[in-house]
């Protein structure tokens, strides 16, 4: 098979060079990788004639292309899906394009790239010499690329070529006026007048769930491409759905823009004796006025926009239960563990009543904690289908006060739906449509999280996700990116840490995932997650979804499969309980469960709910610290129970190496004292120790840590550096060392950190009080004292050696021992040492000490030296010996 194609988001020189290309390869099919510039997809609908002959990319088996043929694109990080083809042995690749030279371009055997205004312009000169004359329609296309890319001929790009094909798709029937209406031109005055007026009245009309907007006019006069202005208007307020009304003179001009299949604009408008397609439509109206047409317009949308949502869109699965064996006690141990306000009650697979939290609440109170759930469930309910309509579930809700609906099929459970999911539906309209799939959420702007990814990840990672969601189809079941990853995804911030959630068994997906690609899997088989580990060292956690409930605050939870939902129920944060569907028809679309896309933008760190810090107090120092790396905000009522929990001592329930590690995750971030700052604002660090507080000194040790590690990371000496330790050790700089010792006690701090916090800091403050007194008596150490005081500690505390002293010349001695000493050694060794003739034995370490001080005084340089000094001072008397 031979496929034509070109880049991502292709423009008209795109669709005019593939237009061109199939004359020269008239048995090829013509596909576009994937979206297409507005102005081309208006074109496309506005004259669908032209559109017949190209494919879809799912009709194209990709294996079976032999020869794919490249227009205005010569790299395979933007042709999307046919990128793998691309660098296939199988495949014969023909490159047609006007960028030249471009970094990583691929290569075929055919290649036709010229430095020219458009890519069209090379196929004009291919057509030339081979006596190629394009119908007037293929003319036409092509010179839409033409003018578009050359900015009409304009662009300092432009070249004498450009002009000269210009000239021949005009002799050969091409239409300029076609071109002049497609291509976007300046707004004049009275369009931009009439815009302002437009935007003015712009209002939202909540139409059975779906937003649609409707923004109208009256002015005196007429004025042209009113398609135009409502482009603009949807474009810059991103809208789904848009209908514009204005009365020019005697006639209400309407045109009609739709992003939602559920909203046919071109059936609305031919309502009023217009039409069109389901996303672009226009109609003009005679015989009615515009606050006719603005009466009647709610009338059509109510009758025609029909999302036609039933039960299983917004349903939620799987469902918590209790038998009706269980005590009320029990059912209320239930509702409070899992945060719901009603469960259903089972005999076996059947649903034979349900229970709220305030009728057991209530039982509980009159001392009934001991009674069978049976007694005082309800078993005056009604249930539904999957298939059945919102409208009958509304009805149960609003109408027969059922606050709870069990959803069944053939008498199974297999959902529910509560008053909230039916609130968020009304309130959130067609900004809030869910994915079909077992615990759905809301899927919020696909198109722009599509964008990103396609914008933010690597070509090889977007296919990896791509073969992820295939195999959870094909395993039937539903796999979503989840947590930190989405957050900065849609911050546009760089993570490649991935996490998956597998509404399944995660391991069990890893492992058929590994069955068919080059990767290897690590299962913790007690928790039920995987590691994906690729060749390239890329790694991918994989989870199913659980939930957590803690027996008691500050304890570890307890883990229980779960629905996505539930799982992001059990995060920390609003804004970390984003998750993205990668399964085919759903990938990408964004669940938004409790709010973390409006708290992005807000910019706040929320919990999730009131208990929150009380359950997992370590969370107060996660808090802070997305707070301080993200540039947000902790929300008030967020602040209030955080500062509530520290006040209650709710963080003395928390084991210390929790804390220690929160701790080091603070100090490990890039700027981390902001943080440090923030914690002891909020009384974080007293609740550690009641002297640990941030002083006017801690806090210009802290600054002062921070610079001597910003500077030895400069150095790049090839040796790590623990910048966590030398913080920690600055943070405890102003404490004695029993209140140290308390503080390693209660933090239960590692073996390596408790001898870096105890002995060696002592040891190092020691030895700077002997390096200040030699600098106050003017008889600074030599190299050979610097090395014997210094060479054992580790670099950590060598920088905060440097942090702590006031001493400048002090500062100095120490970065010049970092810099010149600490790595010095002998270059002779043992068989050097035999080879001279000196018997193995004590004076070995007597030898190689007077090396190491020989070069630290800088009396020997090269190895010659060394051996003279050994011969001179040691080879006799070794003889000897």
């Amino acid at each position: 098979m031979d496929v034509i194609t070109t880049h991502i988001n292709a423009d008209f020189d795109c669709l005019g060079a593939m237009i061109a290309a199939r004359r020269l390869y008239p048995d090829a099919v013509m596909v576009f990788p994937g979206a297409q510039e507005r102005s081309l997809r208006e074109f496309f609908l506005q004259s669908a004639f032209y559109a017949y002959e190209f494919k879809r990319l799912r009709e194209i088996d990709l294996e079976a292309i032999r020869r794919l043929i490249l227009v205005d694109v010569c790299q395979a990080d933007r042709i999307g899906p046919f990128g793998e083809v691309a660098l296939r042995p199988d495949v014969e690749l023909h490159i047609f394009d006007h960028h030249p030279n471009k970094p990583g371009a691929l290569h075929g055997t055919v290649e036709v790239v010229r430095p020219v205004g458009a890519t069209v312009t090379l196929f004009v000169q291919l057509f030339r010499e081979r006596n190629i004359v394009p119908t007037p329609d293929e003319a036409t296309m092509m010179l839409l690329g033409l003018y578009e890319d050359t900015g009409k001929l304009l662009s300092g790009s432009t070249t004498v070529h450009d002009f000269e094909a210009a000239a021949f798709l005009v002799e050969q029937g091409g239409n300029l006026n076609t071109v002049a209406d497609f291509l976007v031109q300046e707004l004049t005055s009275d369009q931009v007048g009439l815009l302002h007026e437009l935007l003015k009245s712009l209002t939202a009309l909540n139409v059975n769930g779906i937003d649609v907007h409707i923004a109208h006019a009256s002015i005196d006069y007429f004025v042209g491409d009113l398609a135009i202005l409502a482009h603009k208007i949807k474009d810059m307020e991103g809208l789904d759905a848009l209908i514009v009304a204005v009365r020019m003179a005697d006639r209400i001009f309407m045109v009609g823009r739709s992003r939602l299949p559920e909203v046919h604009v071109g059936e609305i408008l031919g309502e009023f004796g217009g039409g069109g397609h389901g996303f672009a439509a226009s109609a003009s109206v005679r015989r009615m006025t515009l606050v006719q047409v603005l009466d009647e317009l709610p009338v059509v949308l109510r009758r025609l926009v029909n999302p036609h949502w039933e039960a299983r869109h917004l349903m939620f699965s799987p469902v918590k239960t209790v038998p009706r064996s269980a005590t009320i006690e029990e059912v209320r141990a239930i509702l409070t563990r899992y945060n719901i306000n009603a469960v259903p009650v089972m005999d076996g697979d059947r649903v034979v009543g349900v229970i709220t939290r305030q009728v057991a609440e209530k039982a509980a109170h009159h001392r009934l904690s001991g009674m069978l759930v049976e007694e005082y469930m309800s078993t005056d309910f009604a249930a539904v289908r999957p298939q059945t309509s919102l409208a009958e579930v509304q009805d149960l809700i609003v109408e027969r006060h059922q606050r709870f609906v069990p959803v069944l099929e053939d008498g199974r459970l297999v959902g529910a739906l509560t008053r909230t999911d039916l609130l968020r539906y009304m309130v959130y309209g067609a900004a809030a449509r869910r994915a079909e799939m077992s615990g759905n959420g809301l899927a919020l702007r696909k198109r722009d999280v599509l964008h990103l990814l396609k914008n933010q990840l690597p070509l090889e990672l977007q296919q990896i996700l791509g073969r992820l969601g295939a195999i959870a189809d094909e395993l039937q079941v539903h796999i979503f990116l989840v947590g930190g990853f989405v957050r900065d995804l849609l911050l546009r911030q760089e993570n490649l840490d991935l996490d998956l959630v597998v509404e399944g068994d995660g391991i069990a997906f890893a492992e058929r995932y590994a069955a068919s690609s080059e990767c290897r899997v690590r299962a913790h088989r007690k928790f039920g997650t995987a590691v994906m580990i690729f060749p390239d060292g890329l790694k991918i956690d994989v989870a199913s979804a659980r939930t957590e409930y803690y027996l008691q605050p500050g304890a570890l939870p307890m883990v229980e499969h779960a629905s996505i939902k539930l799982d992001l129920y059990r995060r920390d944060f609003t804004i970390n309980t984003l998750a993205v569907a990668l399964n085919g028809k759903h990938f990408g679309e964004l669940l938004d469960y409790f709010g973390g896309l409006r708290d992005l933008q807000e910019r706040a760190i929320r919990v999730l709910h009131n208990l929150s810090f009380v359950e997992d107090p370590t969370r107060m120092f996660r808090a802070v610290r997305f707070e301080q790396r993200l540039g947000f905000q902790i929300g008030g009522h967020s602040e209030h129970l955080l500062r509530s929990a520290v006040r209650m001592g709710f963080l003395e329930k928390i084991s210390g190496p929790r804390i220690f590690n929160e701790l080091m995750l603070i100090f490990r971030e890039n700027d981390p004292l902001p943080a440090v700052r923030r914690l002891d604002e909020l009384g974080l660090l007293k609740a550690i120790h009641p002297g640990l507080a941030l002083s006017a000194e801690t806090r210009e040790l802290l600054e002062a840590g921070k610079r001597a590690v910003d500077w030895y990371e400069l150095l790049y000496t090839g040796e790590g550096c623990q910048r966590g330790q030398v913080l920690l050790l600055c943070l405890l700089g102003e404490m004695t060392p029993e209140e140290v010792s308390v503080v390693v006690d209660r933090l239960v701090v590692p073996d390596r950190y408790r001898t870096l916090l105890l002995e060696q800091r002592r040891a190092v403050q020691d030895h700077l009080q002997g390096l200040e007194w030699r600098q106050a008596k003017n008889r600074p150490p030599g190299a050979v004292q610097l090395y014997e005081w210094f060479h054992d500690l580790p670099i950590e505390l060598l920088l905060y050696a440097m942090a702590i002293t006031d001493n400048e010349a002090c500062r100095r001695l120490i970065s010049h021992f970092i810099t010149r000493l600490r790595d010095t050694a002998c270059l002779l060794g043992g068989r050097d040492l035999q080879d001279l003739g000196v018997r193995p034995g004590p004076v070995y370490k007597e030898i190689f000490r007077a090396l190491l001080h020989a070069r630290l005084e800088g009396r020997v340089v090269t190895r010659e030296d060394e051996v003279a000094l050994v011969r001179k001072r040691f080879l006799p008397s070794a003889a000897k010996a």
